[in-house]
């Protein structure tokens, strides 16, 4: 139990109707989830809006009730707080609820277009290298030490992150890596966390079925930095023509990385092929089992955190090159066949572009390359022609094929990936709905050597079709199709 007027500390109030003198059991913004006691806070949201169940959380025991206006029936020993901003509200009373945690660790948030997870799991496999004890919340996993908790948004809702960052707290974690997605520093999810490091990766499109513009997308990731406190730390990407103005007017202490411009930090590839690349890193060779030159920024970001927080050169370069791949990134598939399989996340234009480009400067002129990919059901449609364009492009040969459709039809998707192949690229794809045929299809097609990129779905174990999650698994289906065609 909680009294209501310590979890409203901070907060904005226009108007309380009530006594805040009383214990609350629990917060929820899901009526369904409302008991005895608890206190419900209605938000408004994208496809329905929590101030129409403000009267059945009453019926099912809340006793107090935040909204944005007073609700046209007021009920006897209910307690109201009026509120002007109820998204702002649940990340500070999450927060005071669970008595801050965010101060009680370090915290470090990288924000980007690409790059997040990888960057993430990498620090939390180095910094558990360490002996620390470390967190990670990324889109694959959520881990408090090595106990996993499920996950289904980039970046969780602030009610559910502070209690994860309570978790990890009551866990004695020392530092936790943490993706910072658009969604979620736009809808309020990560405001009153404090953030001891903030990392900008990159800015490309995408998610503009949200934000409807790219300066929109671009400057709800700058309110993350805007937002970092004197005593933490910016380290921001300034080979992105953005990376400068993340951090223009950011109060804290700025730090840049690159690998072609002047910066704190860089790096340089020495060699690279399917097994790994050989970087120079601050006058130091060293070998990585990760390739690719955005593989090489994600290393840089983590060394560049591991630098902020003090940690020698010597071990950091040390255990840099045990450092794995999360699954679904850049991941290899082969299993003694003699043809190459690649599981990649890769599902916005320039992801995909920098797998596509990553393969082809490895492979060899007698090397094929085909290519798997589709686009999401209600996401982003402006980027559908331009996946298609570059896959095309970069490919030998392309399957277009369904993704996650959700409620849109798989082949009108198809269609307008189809409409960015420029004419000269128009024999190399050919289409199939049924993602298990084409990943079949593509293993057929392949001969000796030849190189085969599943992209778009990366770690994910489901397929959305309509309202249904369906079990599926790009990677089993590429090993049983690798197998059979061998």
């Amino acid at each position: 139990m909680k009294l209501l007027k310590d979890i409203l500390y901070g907060v904005e109030i226009q108007s309380v109707i009530g006594n805040t003198d009383i214990g609350i059991n629990k917060i929820e913004f899901n009526s369904k989830k409302i008991i005895q006691n608890d206190l419900f806070i209605a938000i408004k949201g994208y496809k329905s809006d929590g101030n129409s169940f403000i009267s059945n959380s009453i019926s099912k025991g809340a006793k107090a009730i935040i909204c944005n206006s007073v609700p046209s029936q007021i009920t006897k020993d209910v307690t109201y707080i009026i509120v002007f901003d109820s998204r702002k509200t649940l990340s500070l009373i999450s927060s005071n609820y669970y008595d801050n945690p965010s101060k009680k660790i370090k915290l470090v948030g990288v924000t980007g277009t690409n790059g997040k997870t990888s960057s993430t799991t990498l620090m939390y496999q180095l910094f558990k290298s360490f002996n620390k004890k470390v967190g990670l919340i990324s889109t694959n996993i959520i881990l408090v030490n090595d106990i996993e908790f499920n996950t289904s948004q980039t970046t969780p809702d602030s009610l559910f992150l502070n209690y994860i960052l309570n978790e990890m707290v009551n866990s004695k974690v020392e530092y936790c890596f943490m993706e910072v997605s658009s969604h979620a520093i736009s809808q309020m999810r990560t405001y009153n966390l404090n953030f001891n490091v903030g990392v900008f990766t990159n800015l490309t499109h995408d998610h503009l079925d949200y934000h409807k513009s790219f300066k929109d997308y671009r400057d709800v990731k700058k309110i993350f930095f805007d937002c970092l406190p004197k005593s933490s730390f910016a380290i921001t990407n300034v080979d992105d023509k953005n990376g400068n103005y993340m951090v223009q007017n950011a109060v804290c202490k700025i730090f840049s990385y690159s690998l072609k411009s002047n910066s704190d930090f860089s790096l340089k590839i020495l060699e690279k092929d399917f097994n790994g690349m050989k970087l120079l890193i601050d006058d130091t060779e060293l070998w990585t089992k990760l390739t690719g030159t955005f593989n090489a920024y994600n290393i840089l970001t983590v060394f560049c955190v591991a630098k902020v927080f003090n940690i020698s050169n010597e071990l950091i370069l040390q255990k840099i090159s045990s450092l794995n791949s999360p699954e679904g990134r850049f991941e290899l598939v082969n299993l003694n066949s003699d043809k190459i399989g690649i599981i990649d996340y890769a599902h916005s234009p320039d992801s995909l572009k920098n797998v596509l480009n990553t393969i082809n400067d490895i492979k060899k002129l007698s090397e094929s390359l085909i290519t798997v990919v589709g686009c999401g059901g209600e996401r982003d449609k402006e980027k559908r022609p331009l996946m298609g364009k570059i896959a095309c492009s970069l490919s030998d040969k392309v399957i277009f094929t369904s993704d996650n459709p959700r409620s849109e039809d798989p082949i009108l998707i198809i269609d307008q990936m189809k409409n960015g192949v420029e004419k000269k690229d128009k024999h190399k794809f050919i289409l199939e709905i049924n993602r298990r045929k084409a990943i079949q299809d593509a293993c057929e097609i392949a001969r000796k050597n030849d190189i085969i990129l599943i992209a778009g779905k990366g770690h994910e174990k489901y397929q959305i079709k309509g309202q249904e999650k369906i079990e599926f698994n790009d990677k089993n289906f590429l090993i049983e199709s690798l197998k059979t065609t061998n």
